[in-house]
């Protein structure tokens, strides 16, 4: 006669695989991520919380600037994350490769792309004004809040490989 007791998994075994699971889609499916700072208000405020699909662009190892696959870039007007000395920095990507970049020092400093006019102050002017297009495997990245934001305008363009996730809600 077979024995027709069935086997019970222990709880804890389910709870550790709860808890892998869980550590993998925050690892590599998606985050949640508090803002800190004024830099993309309106549309983000300081304090609130953003989700980011950290598949959007490809598999990005952990931590790092590596992808494992990359199979998309960012687009304009996407709300890119990205590592810039080693922080997780959140910006508007305001153009990508290739796109042209008209500067102006009329009445002021400002960089112009596509029909928006993004306000620089002389120095970030002066940085700029030499780069008519945005390079190969790099993206502009500006703050909403053009006054609060430290971003592609202060220091440079940022490479696509730097880019691990868009935000897709708050």
């Amino acid at each position: 006669m077979a024995d027709s007791r069935r086997k019970t998994v222990n709880p804890v075994i389910w709870i550790i695989i709860g808890v892998a699971v869980g550590i993998c889609i925050k690892l590599f499916i998606i985050d949640f991520l508090r803002i800190s700072g004024t830099s993309m208000e309106p549309e983000i405020h300081n304090g609130s919380t953003v989700f980011v699909n950290k598949l959007a662009y490809g598999l990005v190892k952990p931590g790092s600037r590596i992808f494992f696959v990359q199979w998309s870039e960012p687009k304009a007007g996407d709300v890119v994350i990205y590592l810039h000395d080693n922080k997780i920095v959140i910006k508007r990507c305001a153009a990508v490769s290739g796109t042209r970049l008209d500067y102006s020092a009329d009445s002021g400093y400002s960089l112009h792309v596509g029909a928006s006019e993004i306000t620089l102050t002389k120095e970030q002017y002066e940085l700029m004004h030499t780069s008519l297009f945005v390079p190969d495997g790099y993206i502009l990245a500006i703050g909403d809040n053009y006054a609060d934001s430290i971003d592609s305008r202060s220091y440079g363009f940022v490479s696509v490989k730097n880019v691990v996730g868009r935000v897709i809600g708050k």
